[in-house]
């Protein structure tokens, strides 16, 4: 198929003004710079301590298939999807699977920030029982979108500067307290490698939910046609964005581990790291960070819920799904109202019926599959298909590939099992509608404003 579609010359286009730089921050704006700090806890048990070697772990197959994307987006400029890449690179049936796995991700992603949300307001105010936290934010993000109150970019950005502060106040307050203690080198060496408990199978799983890290910077490839110079740029913003998350992130969970001194023993594990900065800094830094991780979770939650609410318009309006229900959109407001309360409903079901944990490993499920999916097919492109053949070209997307599966693989079976379930459901469904995949079943992307 062609790599994109002719363009008149007199056409309206985009204006090429962002530089690399202003991707860089971008990226970094979605992923979040404390984004490890709601996984810490998690990932501490399942990898017994080993928190910077997974995330170092996830930041090397995030850095191979951020090659990968940057370098299909130069195919697919104004698509940026991994359903595209996917879709016309190897098979609309592998695009369709490809697809059907970032809905589960879109439609997770709001279940995680509500059930994070409800443990972070519980430290605050724990008389109130957990099931009236999820109900309230549940209903709190789904009224937000029915009144189509969103949060702007300036907004996000100011919200991303306030995170990079309380990261260097709790940097601070972290070192502020080690140089109290007594540390050696083997205390030191500890939060990479531990001998007692180190297994490379247990830290591959915490591997697998720890690259919820870098989850979002393949949003930077949607920015193709605004970037000045996107074959270079694009490629090199995705990369620095994984390189410049995955330092911070291995930063703040070393002093961490440092910190707490154990990978358990955590009040709570969802929340283990704001319990981590009260040891560090006392109850004020415990209520700040808890504070800015809640704030953060919650403007999360919000965008993400609309997010999955105008996917699912997307596809019912290009007939992936039944129109008159998900192609509805309600006229005064022009909102998918309809989309909007069915997230809502599936939030609360969600919030009440998942944990953290294994929300995020659903949602790293789908993840990898689409980032196995986009680094084979710039195999197939730049490698299979091309007149002339690198070396670089073969290896860096298979490495990036193994490295996605291992860690797939990798995943607890009970996060395997819904995530199989759910693609098992999405498969059939899919095959129904295309008489088995005879023709295109629609767009998995979603509408620009």
């Amino acid at each position: 198929m062609p790599a994109s579609d002719p363009v008149s010359a007199d056409a309206p286009r985009l204006r090429r003004a962002l530089t690399l730089w202003d991707l860089v921050f971008y990226g970094i704006v979605l992923i979040q710079p404390v984004a490890p700090m709601g996984i810490y806890g998690v990932v501490s048990l399942e990898a017994r301590g080993h928190v910077v070697t997974t995330i170092l772990i996830g930041m090397a197959a995030m850095l191979l298939t951020a090659v990968s994307y940057g370098r299909m987006a130069r195919v697919y400029p104004s698509a940026g999807s991994a359903f595209t890449y996917v879709g016309r690179e190897l098979h609309p049936g592998l695009g369709y699977v490809t697809g059907w796995s970032m809905v589960m991700d879109y439609v997770l992603n709001p279940i995680i920030c509500t059930i994070w949300c409800s443990k972070a307001a519980m430290n605050v105010v724990p008389e109130i029982p957990y099931v009236v936290w999820v109900t309230a934010f549940a209903a709190i993000f789904t009224l937000l979108n029915l009144r189509g109150i969103k949060a702007s970019a300036r907004t996000n950005e100011v919200l991303a500067v306030a995170m990079f502060v309380v990261l260097l106040l709790f940097l601070v307050s972290a070192v502020r307290y080690l140089s109290g203690v007594r540390l050696g080198g083997r205390e030191l060496l500890t939060p990479f490698y531990d001998v007692r408990t180190f297994s490379v199978p247990v830290v591959l799983t915490g591997a697998s939910i720890a690259s919820l890290t870098y989850i979002g910077f393949d949003g930077i490839s949607t920015l193709s046609e605004e970037v000045e110079n996107p074959r270079r740029n694009i490629m090199l913003a995705t990369v620095l964005t994984c390189l410049i998350i995955g330092v911070l992130a291995s930063i703040q969970v070393y002093a961490a581990q440092l910190v707490w001194g154990d990978w358990k023993g955590f009040p709570d594990v969802d929340t283990a790291f704001v319990y981590v900065a009260g040891k560090a800094g006392g109850p004020i830094m415990f209520q700040i960070l808890n504070m800015t991780l809640l704030v953060a979770n919650f403007g999360s939650g919000t965008g993400a819920h609309l997010g999955a609410a105008r996917l699912l318009y997307g596809m019912g309006r290009d007939n992936a799904l039944p129109k008159s229900f998900f192609g509805a959109i309600e006229p005064r407001s022009n909102i998918p109202r309809n989309n909007v309360l069915l997230v809502g409903a599936i939030v609360l079901v969600g919030g009440l019926s998942l944990t953290y944990q294994l929300g995020a490993e659903m949602l790293n499920f789908g993840a990898f599959i689409a980032f196995m999916g986009v680094n084979l097919a710039a195999l197939v492109h730049y490698w299979a298909r091309a007149a002339h053949k690198r070396p670089v070209d073969f290896v860096v997307p298979a490495l990036g590939f193994l490295i996605c599966l291992y860690l797939w693989l990798s995943l607890r079976t009970p996060a395997k099992i819904a995530g199989g379930v759910w693609l098992g459901a999405g498969v059939v469904y899919g095959a129904i509608m295309t008489r088995g995949f005879r023709h295109d079943v629609g767009s998995f992307g979603v509408p620009s404003e």
